[in-house]
């Protein structure tokens, strides 16, 4: 089935649908079951991450929020009807802008093209359920995985910088990557 890394199948069989409730115990299994140098890997540090108690109260009332009132904003990811992952966006202003994150829980789902078409899937809900004029991406500038998933879908690299760029985060280069509603427009046809 595989070759050099890559997946052969062509028809696969790919979705996005929001976050629901029924999804919390797997997205929250994500975190808390990550080792530290995974997370670290993609700029998280374990040592901040809030508690799973916590976390699952954020996400369910992030599920049950008014569309117009989510200060952030998930989908899940599916292959084959099975969830492997997830994209959320924060920093959330309805209608203008959010910063944008990309999950892929299992490894073996890495590094075949599946995290391209996802994200390509997601900007969907993002430009037209969320209404957004901008998304943002700031990644991990050495997590190479979703820098060129990024570049791959259409996004234009900004900059490189050093910040500190979440609750759960380590000070890290970031690079920042953005996709207008305009290109988004373009990209779609």
């Amino acid at each position: 089935m595989h070759k050099n890394g890559k997946l052969m199948r062509n028809n696969l069989d790919i979705s996005v649908r929001e976050l629901k409730i029924i999804d919390l115990d797997l997205l929250a299994n994500y975190w808390y079951q990550a080792d530290s140098a995974y997370l670290r890997s993609m700029g998280a540090d374990q040592s901040k991450l809030p508690t799973r108690d916590r976390m699952i109260q954020a996400l369910t009332k992030q599920v049950k929020s008014p569309i117009k009132d989510k200060k952030s904003y998930a989908l899940i990811w599916e292959l084959d009807g099975k969830q492997i992952g997830h994209s959320n966006v924060n920093n959330l202003t309805f209608g203008e802008e959010g910063t944008m994150h990309l999950h892929l829980w299992q490894v073996d789902n890495r590094k075949k093209g599946i995290g391209t078409k996802l994200v390509q899937k997601s900007l969907v809900f993002y430009f037209e359920k969320l209404l957004l004029n901008k998304l943002i991406c700031e990644p991990y500038a050495l997590n190479i995985a979703p820098n060129k998933t990024l570049e791959k879908v259409g996004f234009t690299f900004i900059k490189k910088y050093t910040t500190t760029p979440g609750s759960i985060n380590f000070e890290q280069e970031v690079n920042r990557w953005e996709l207008t509603k305009e290109k988004y427009e373009k990209l779609k046809h």
